[in-house]
């Protein structure tokens, strides 16, 4: 049994995370080019472009929002501003901040930026003032006023020499500031509308600026007129001067004219130029895949998830960035504007998650979006896939994993296809006949030749693939049902095909789960019903290698069903809250189940035990999906997290193995050591093991050694002050037992004499050790302070039983000796002799019979007339003529035993420490 329990999985480990980054607000490039700087809430997230990892995440102490942020020229100082009305320098590198000081604008900062200097900062509040900043001699150098309401956009020109400062407010002008004079020289009118962005060519002479009023406007810096303007059809959100001397003839650039790009509303990319006003260059939008997209009005909307919300140059590797409306941040490569990298900056909800592509080196996610997004895990970059016109709300995976299906709330199936080599994924095949949201999904097992679909229709679909997915045609294959049954009363939340493709199970939000047969051309036929959850059922799956169904279900549990007769053979709870997804691993030996709870929990199927819980997650679990390999899961909540773990179970196996073989060697050489005598390593090496027995195991050598005492308070004191901490540690371990609290109180009276109480008190832990020991101590000192008033009962007790044969006016003459009997003799009967094994010291040790001699001559000549007889007697005495002393003396073995064991009492009486005033203990 336990060489089978190997093969069970006992624990995951998180091996890379996918986090939410960007949730909105400004998008800045480092001038390197090798990171992207974010805002996300209340922090700055640094994200390195070749690794799509995040490096760096900068947060206020105060939790409050980040307004706004620039990143200096030279990429060394970051400064943000928050909603407390502070502005902090940061050395990003090292996530710290260098300098704090107030922002004295009575409002937020709504924007900022850098002089190329790196020297002057100016912040746009939301009071309408502009305030400028010397970031090296740290004060503020001008205070600009005049603008009407928020100030969205501060700029300086590039030229510095000119000192000029461009701003935009709510009254739609273009400032110019002189700095030289602190004075607005002139105000730019064209735009009726927020303007969003400006750009200036390479000589300074000329800036265009774009707006929402759907126009760019190229102004002639030099006489402060407008030169062109230009109807773009959209709301602009961005806008970028191309460079004259690189060939762009891709992008429809035919001269050396002025030529720039916009970025808006209807999410393209377009070339325009600017003498002719005319738009020379567009993006072509994705295709139109099937009907889900023809009623698409091709006007933009405001909430049109392709719209761009920022355009970045970056000028050293030629490429292009821009920001959508969905938070996602994408480079195109100039002069193709082919797209390069893609990144997600935030994903919402996570409804559903898969392994994709060789080796389950890609993972497919469906959010609360239309889109779907394909993410590389090596380098996070992603591939955004459009197609559905609404949220997609499931996936499934064919075996070799190549090809996945979807489905989504607009009614409609999709099947796509992922290109071995290039790692590009396309749709192939659609159907849109569900009359309701398609709610889940699955694929055949064995090659790829149907899916099942399971819809809030109350219908199971099946429908046929083609046999070549592959072709490269743009056509879509149009796919047809092959059989549709009503097949629940509620909602159907969850299909499963079998591992031979036969069989078909679906599970409902009418509490049951349902099987069916796959064998007919056109029908599919009811085999069972499943019965037994409270509540509505949200996953289902086949065993891999039994006849059986696992089920999840909002009551909070998990089931196993045979497929024989239908019977619920295993019930699994430990989720707080419903369980939306259930997987078979371990070659169907074991359950992962995700809930609403957000936790994850491993199952062994055979003994029923959550063998692991695994908790990375603060909302619902939607998705969990198993590696083909079963090395990796991935999980996707409604956190916006996905989380991909390994099996990490193989790695502490040899981890504790190691470990274990480790642990004998050291405990063979510490024998070696206590053999050699070398108590000192021994110590060191059993408090490095971190073990309180084997290190009181050494301590107890210790004492039994010639000496112990001055060999203890050596060997202690030559220890390292981690050492004394442990060993302190450990002593108020041992001071819990009785046992064991001779020893503790030993290495204290060491440790609390020769160390001063201001050093012990700084030892990691002291105070709460030195608190423990105080209790137990005390009880140790009231159970040996008993003993000692036991054992003076018993000295008072032994002397009398000598005594008993006295006459009664010579025993009320005696007074009790109450000294501990280290050196009385001991009454015993000899049945040889009939002395008493104390008679040779009798006059020395009995102070109560030195004034009669002729009592020791009586109990004498009643010993000799009773030696033929066995002693099993008993002897009375009457003391104060009411109290009546029984003791039964059987054999002289007894008596010994009796004897060692009050010796021992009073020596360990004797042998308990005394602390010294003033120690850290008795204070």
């Amino acid at each position: 049994m336990a060489n089978i329990n190997l093969h069970f999985k006992t624990n995951y480990a998180v091996s890379s995370k996918i986090e939410p980054f960007y949730k909105g607000g400004k998008v800045q490039v480092s001038k390197d080019e090798k990171y992207i700087f974010c805002t996300c809430g209340s922090r700055i997230n640094v994200l390195e472009i070749s690794t799509g990892k995040i490096v760096h995440s900068i947060e206020h102490d105060d939790q409050e929002d980040i307004t706004s942020f620039a990143l200096s020229w030279d990429d060394e100082m970051l400064v943000t501003a928050s909603r407390a009305l502070l502005l902090k320098q940061w050395d990003w590198r090292k996530v710290q901040c260098t300098r704090t000081w107030k922002a004295i604008h009575t409002v937020p900062i709504a924007s900022m930026t850098f002089d190329c200097t790196s020297t002057l900062l100016a912040t746009g509040g939301c009071d309408g003032t502009i305030k400028l900043w010397d970031v090296v001699k740290q004060y503020c150098t001008h205070n600009l006023k005049g603008s009407s309401g928020v100030v969205h956009l501060v700029e300086f020109h590039p030229d510095i020499s000119r000192l000029q400062l461009f701003s935009s407010s709510l009254d739609c002008g273009i400032r110019l500031w002189d700095l030289h004079t602190s004075q607005c020289v002139c105000v730019l009118k064209s735009h009726y509308s927020a303007v969003t962005s400006l750009s200036f060519s390479l000589d300074g002479d000329t800036m265009i600026s774009s707006g929402r009023d759907k126009i760019c406007t190229v102004w002639d810096l030099k006489s402060r007129t407008a030169k062109r303007t230009v109807p773009v059809y959209e709301a602009v959100e961005g806008v970028v001067i191309l460079p004259v001397k690189k060939d762009l003839s891709k992008i429809g650039v035919q001269n050396t004219d002025l030529h720039f790009i916009t970025a808006g509303s209807k999410g393209l990319l377009r070339v325009w130029e600017a003498s002719t006003a005319r738009c020379v260059y567009s993006q072509a939008l994705p295709p139109k895949l099937g009907p889900s997209s023809e009623d698409e009005d091709e006007e933009e909307t405001e909430d049109d998830p392709r719209s761009l919300t920022y355009l970045l140059h970056l000028p050293e590797s030629g490429r292009l960035a821009t920001v959508t409306a969905e938070h996602n941040i994408v480079l195109y490569q100039l002069p193709a504007l082919s797209t390069q990298q893609q990144f997600v900056g935030y994903s919402d909800q996570v409804l559903d998650v898969k392994f994709l592509g060789q080796n389950d080196s890609h993972i497919v996610v469906a959010t609360n979006s239309c889109q779907l997004k394909v993410f590389e895990l090596l380098t996070n970059t992603c591939q955004i896939l459009y197609g559905h016109s609404d949220t997609v709300l499931s996936l499934d995976v064919f075996t070799k994993g190549f090809v996945f299906a979807s489905c989504a709330k607009d009614r409609s199936v999709r099947v796509w296809h992922m290109d071995a080599d290039s790692g590009r994924v396309r749709c192939v095949a659609y159907s849109s006949s569900h009359t309701n949201a398609v709610g889940s999904i699955s694929c055949s097992r064995l090659k790829t030749s149907f899916i099942v679909s399971g819809s809030q229709d109350c219908t199971l679909k099946v429908w046929d693939l083609p046999a070549d997915l592959t072709a490269t045609d743009t056509d879509l294959h149009q796919l047809a049902a092959r059989a549709t049954e009503k097949a629940h009363d509620k909602d159907i939340n969850s299909v499963a095909i079998s591992p031979n493709d036969k069989l078909l199970a679906s599970g409902s939000q009418d509490r049951t789960a349902k099987l069916w047969s796959l064998a007919g051309e056109s029908t599919i036929e009811l085999l069972g019903v499943f019965r037994g959850h409270r509540r509505g059922i949200w996953s289902l799956c086949f065993s891999p290698v039994d006849q059986v169904l696992a089920t999840s279900s909002a009551d909070g549990t998990s089931k196993l069903w045979t497929l024989q007769d239908f019977s619920c053979l295993k019930t699994f709870e430990g989720h707080d809250a419903s369980v939306l997804k259930v997987v078979f691993v371990s070659r169907g030996t074991q359950l992962l189940s995700s809930g609403s709870d957000g936790l994850v929990k491993l199952w062994t199927i055979k003994t029923n035990e959550c063998v692991k819980t695994l908790d990375a997650h603060q909302d619902k679990v939607w998705g969990l999906h198993a590696s083909r390999k079963d090395d990796k899961m991935v999980t996707g909540s409604a956190d916006s997290n996905i989380t991909v773990w390994t099996d990490v179970t193989e790695i502490e196996l040899a981890e504790e193995q190691a470990k274990q073989e480790d642990q004998i060697l050291k405990q063979q050489e510490l024998s070696n050591l206590l053999h050699e005598k070398k108590y000192l390593k021994a110590l060191g090496l059993a408090i490095s093991l971190d073990q309180p027995h084997t290190v009181l195991s050494v301590i107890k050598a210790i004492r039994q050694t010639e000496d112990s005492s001055e060999l203890l308070e050596k060997t202690v004191l030559k220890l390292r002050v981690d050492q004394k901490e442990s060993l302190l540690r450990f002593c108020g371990v041992w001071n819990t037992n009785a046992r064991n609290c001779l020893d503790a109180q030993v290495v204290l009276k060491v440790l609390l004499t020769h160390v001063p109480p201001e050093e012990l008190i700084q030892y990691q832990g002291a105070r709460t050790v030195l608190e423990g020991l105080i209790p137990y101590t005390e009880r140790h000192m009231q159970r040996i302070g008993r003993l000692l008033q036991a054992s003076m009962f018993l000295n008072y007790m032994w002397q009398k039983m000598r005594v008993a044969g006295a006459p009664t006016s010579m025993r009320q003459d005696e007074e009790m000796d109450t000294a501990p009997l280290a050196s009385e003799p001991v009454f015993m009967i000899d049945k040889e002799g009939g002395k008493g094994s104390g008679e040779d010291n009798h006059d020395k040790g009995d102070s109560g019979n030195d004034g009669d001699p002729n009592c020791s001559a009586e109990e004498e000549e009643e010993e000799e007339d009773d030696d033929d007889e066995q002693v099993s007697t008993t002897k009375k005495a009457t003391t104060n003529g009411n109290h009546h002393l029984k003791s039964d003396v059987s054999t002289e073995e007894e008596d010994q035993e009796e004897q060692e064991r009050y010796q021992m009492t009073v020596n360990a009486a004797r042998s308990l420490p005394t602390f010294p005033q003033g120690s850290a203990l008795t204070s």
